[in-house]
């Protein structure tokens, strides 16, 4: 016998010259017991020494998983492969014996190729004339698996699966090696943690979860022999099978294969072979629509975090590299959420306006001074079942095409690739922002027409909602009672390129043909419409761009998440442009504007709202006077309506929060929703902000200086 695998090695030469590769391609794997010896070795060995040395570190795909803001309840996973990395002493004893009698009975005796199996296997194929026997080892697989998994191109996924003599000898050369540099148990700890147990359980804890319902540790010999038996071909022998007889078939083999290794007492092996398979079988959730009902309304914000990561440079170079990222690296992410804030959001959204309407009234709420997104909640099922959904309102729609309600799982609320919705008034912010940053004063004063034409931007002639706008107005009542015409002044004396900018400074996003065209370098200035808000924008933008004044001009990009570890425990990093390692989860902030600017700015927003500015006068009258009493605490906003009232909008910020909530179809809009929709924002804002708030202390806005007040 000590002879025959040289014997067989010196065969295995003719026989390839004869042709007869396809009918011996695993009796090949005896040829690296010549070839390591000095036959070819020279052509692989350090390409071979280099991969080796990768498979000590490299980890196979793991999934990843999405917390609320506790950090323990699970909202969702993302994954390809259903994986959780699990320690060899977090493993049942049950199941490593078993592995081992299923799949390599001399794994503990032999140094990573098993010489008495490559003999044996190559003897039975060649009196087959084909592949009846393998000789892999548990080593030799668990390299297989381990380039299979690390394989960055369809030729390395290729070159480590494919049936070829090259292929093994590589193979064997580095189980050889590769048991040099890890011991028996991390080679079994890491191909337990890689085999495929179908079902999409990749590794004994997804196994053991999906087949069974528990973890590794609690595999009875039973289980445990039942789950090694589906390594060899997962379908074929796959329990949830209506007909079990191939799967106990296979289960009884390995329970006498741990019997005859002493794993198992005879009796114990009898006794488990007359027991039935009894699974408990789990489906584990993946990506945003397999959110727990309770927590649907969340998968808005799980969508927004999906688009929030395809474009940090954090994870990847392209879009296509950061989802497989998260598909695949093993990060504990925790959603920025916060369950009171979300919840207040969710009963406030739609009141009037429940799911069965093509109006979307939906409200995003975020965090002044770290832009974390606190809440995003909107009338709408998040669901990709459109079944019973109804034809879309646009008449340019084809009939075919479903409206976005009551199922959608469009970003209706920002975040994504759509571009929003006109925002109306919301937008005077901007150029009240740039002027009093450029050095105006809160007294500036314009005797506002009812119509005011434009000598700057080429004799437009933008008017007034109402003739009681007309008179002496400042910042403060200009901006309390919305008055176009001061602001249409007001942008020319600032610049519209100016405020434009600023904007931009602040989140906003063009997406748009005409919006872009409208901001770009040559045609920005003349962009005078752009202080009544007909560009469109996202209330996850407004409601940040907000909570920047809010922060006394203190802008933190937008982020969906508290916290987001990579599988070691460790928090996710990215290197700033100076290499510097940063955070990924952490606040992204600038100051865009001076503080006094911010504080100016926030003291006449607290004229729309019925609140009392610290320093001037809101003129007698204001768009949303009724906020103030709502909320019960200071706070400041702006509302925005387009013409014939197509979209509605109310942005609002306390110290703490900022809140935008918009009411408009998302579908079609030219749909109007109506003058006597308009305040469906506005109660959504401030009945958010009033039930987020409750039972926190009450914080004061700080005043503008006197240089600013003027």
């Amino acid at each position: 016998m000590s002879n025959r695998p040289l014997a067989a090695a010196g065969r295995l030469v003719p026989l390839l010259r004869a042709g007869l590769i396809a009918g011996i391609v695993i009796a090949a794997a005896a040829y690296p017991l010549v070839a390591l010896t000095g036959l070819g070795a020279k052509a692989t060995a350090h390409a071979v020494e280099h991969k080796t040395k990768l498979l000590t570190t490299a980890l196979p795909a793991e999934t990843s998983y999405l917390y609320a803001p506790d950090g323990k309840t699970v909202l969702t996973m993302f994954y390809e492969e259903y994986r959780q990395y699990t320690k060899l002493s977090d493993m049942s004893p049950n199941i490593q014996q078993a592995i081992v009698a299923a799949e390599d009975s001399r794994f503990y005796q032999h140094h990573g190729v098993d010489p008495k199996g490559v003999a044996r296997a190559f003897v039975a194929n060649t009196r087959s004339s084909g592949v009846s026997q393998g000789a892999s080892t548990l080593t030799m697989q668990y390299v297989r698996m381990a380039l299979r998994d690390s394989a960055t191109t369809p030729k390395e996924v290729q070159e480590a699966t494919q049936q070829t003599s090259l292929r093994k000898v590589k193979e064997m050369r580095m189980a050889l090696d590769l048991e040099k540099e890890m011991s028996k148990e991390q080679i079994l700890e890491r191909y337990l943690n890689s085999a495929y147990f179908g079902h999409r359980a990749y590794g004994i804890y997804a196994a053991s979860e999906i087949f069974f319902s528990k973890t590794p540790k609690d595999l009875t010999p039973v289980e445990a022999a039942t789950l090694a038996g589906l390594v060899k071909s997962p379908s074929e022998y796959d329990p949830a099978d209506s007909d079990q007889k191939e799967a106990t078939g296979r289960r009884n083999y390995v329970l006498d294969r741990m019997s005859q290794l002493g794993y198992l007492s005879p009796d114990s092996a009898a006794a488990a072979k007359s027991e039935p398979i009894r699974l408990k079988l789990t489906n584990p959730p993946n990506d945003c629509a397999a959110v727990p009902d309770k927590y649907n309304s969340w998968g808005f914000a799980c969508d927004y975090l999906k688009n929030w990561w395809s474009a940090q440079p954090a994870f990847g170079e392209n879009r296509l590299e950061r989802m497989d990222k998260l598909r695949r690296g093993g990060y504990r992410i925790v959603l920025s959420i916060d369950p009171k804030i979300q919840e207040a959001a969710e009963k406030n959204v739609g009141a009037k306006e429940g799911t069965g309407s093509p109006f979307a009234n939906g409200i995003v709420v975020a965090e002044p001074g770290t832009g974390r997104v606190k809440a995003m909640a909107v009338n709408r099922t998040y669901s990709l079942d459109l079944s019973e959904n109804p034809q879309s309102s646009n008449p340019e729609a084809g009939p075919k095409v479903k409206a976005n309600y009551p199922n959608t799982v469009a970003p209706l609320l920002g975040g994504g690739d759509l571009p929003g919705y006109q925002a109306g008034s919301t937008f005077k912010m901007f150029p009240m922002l740039a002027a009093l940053d450029s050095g105006m004063t809160l007294s500036t004063s314009f005797n506002a027409p009812y119509r005011y034409k434009s000598a700057v931007y080429d004799g437009w002639a933008p008017s007034n909602a109402s003739g009681a706008m007309t008179g002496q107005q400042t910042m403060w009542s200009g901006f309390g009672k919305s008055v176009n015409t001061y602001f249409v002044w007001l942008e020319e004396k600032v610049g519209a390129d100016r405020a434009v900018r600023l904007a931009e400074q602040l989140g906003l996003r063009w997406r748009t043909d005409v919006d872009r065209e409208q901001a770009s370098p040559t045609k920005v200035k003349k962009w005078g419409a752009f202080t009544l808000g007909v560009s469109d924008a996202t209330p996850l933008e407004m409601a940040n761009a907000y909570a920047a004044v809010a922060a006394d001009g203190r802008y933190c990009e937008a982020i969906p998440v508290s916290a987001i570890m990579n599988r070691d425990g460790t928090p996710a990093t990215s290197v700033t442009p100076g290499g510097l390692h940063r955070e990924v989860a952490k606040p992204r902030c600038r100051q865009v504007v001076s503080a006094d600017a911010a504080r100016a700015a926030t003291d006449a927003a607290r004229c729309p709202t019925g609140d009392t500015p610290a320093r001037g006068g809101c003129g007698g009258w204001s768009t949303a006077d009724s906020v103030r009493g709502t909320v019960g605490r200071p706070v400041a906003g702006k509302t925005g309506t387009t013409d014939s009232t197509r979209s509605a909008w109310f942005v609002a910020y306390t110290p703490e929060l900022a809140a935008a909530s918009f009411i408009s179809d998302p579908d079609n809009p030219f749909n109007a929703v109506g003058d006597g929709q308009s305040q469906i924002p506005i109660a959504a804002v401030a009945e958010t902000l009033r039930d987020g708030l409750k039972g926190q202390p009450t914080r004061q806005f700080t005043p503008p200086s006197d240089a600013i007040v003027g």
